[in-house]
């Protein structure tokens, strides 16, 4: 499904600041650090090379007396940046929803399926899952029929997100269907989805965890050694 950037004043303001802020304190960056942080993640995008606390002060900089986004300066603001090539500004574009997705509706979340499916990586896609997917289902229940076809989805990072959305919804979480996503996939054959039901098992433990001692044991014969020892790391 394609998405449309929508008008933003915001947006044009925010975009302005940023690509100008960041540039500049990537002009005065070590270039082997950007070359670096790309080789880390895979080459998946090229880096500017500005560490995390740096950036997110240069963030809080570009956002000094802006004002609160609608939902469509949320969607403007984020493809806005992914259409920017450097990782750092997607990683903004992140950061910008986590705190601002209570301000986004159910009719949100193809903008996120786009920004998960558009050079997909962990470092994107698991904040995303986790803090902005996970946010609209926990406001609209009713996006959990989406979640439902999302881990049935061909797309890595799609099913991955399915797994993780409900990362921090603790004693809320929806635990027959958290189990029967990680059956669901359990004979994935890929790294990054057994990892992910590993991960979202341990999660779950630090709240119920004889739930899923008794799930692990009810399914071993299914659920891959690495999604196994991931669930009980810390049982």
């Amino acid at each position: 499904m394609s998405v449309t950037v929508p008008r933003s004043a915001l947006a044009d303001t925010v975009l302005d600041r940023l690509v100008v802020t960041y540039a500049s304190a990537a002009s005065a960056a070590d270039p082997r650090r950007g070359e670096q942080m790309s080789a880390y993640m895979k080459d998946v995008a090229p880096f500017l090379g500005l560490a995390s606390p740096a950036r997110r002060e240069l963030s809080r900089a570009v956002l000094t007396g802006t004002p609160r986004p609608a939902e469509a300066d949320c969607a403007a603001i984020a493809l806005r940046c992914w259409e920017l090539p450097e990782r750092e500004y997607a990683y903004f574009a992140v950061d910008y929803l986590r705190r601002h997705v209570r301000r986004c509706s159910s009719g949100f979340l193809p903008v996120v399926r786009h920004l998960v499916t558009t050079r997909s990586w962990w470092d994107t896609v698991d904040l995303l899952a986790a803090h902005v997917v996970g946010g609209l289902v926990a406001a609209d229940p009713r996006l959990r029929a989406d979640m439902d076809a999302w881990i049935e989805d061909e797309d890595v990072w799609v099913a991955r997100t399915a797994l993780l959305h409900q990362l921090r919804h603790k004693e809320a979480t929806d635990t027959e269907r958290l189990f029967a996503y990680c059956v669901r996939q359990s004979g994935h054959p890929e790294f990054f989805i057994r990892k992910a039901i590993g991960w979202c098992l341990r999660e779950y433990a630090k709240t119920d965890p004889d739930a899923v001692r008794a799930f692990v044991e009810r399914e071993r014969n299914r659920l891959a050694p690495l999604s196994v020892r991931e669930a009980l790391k810390n049982l």
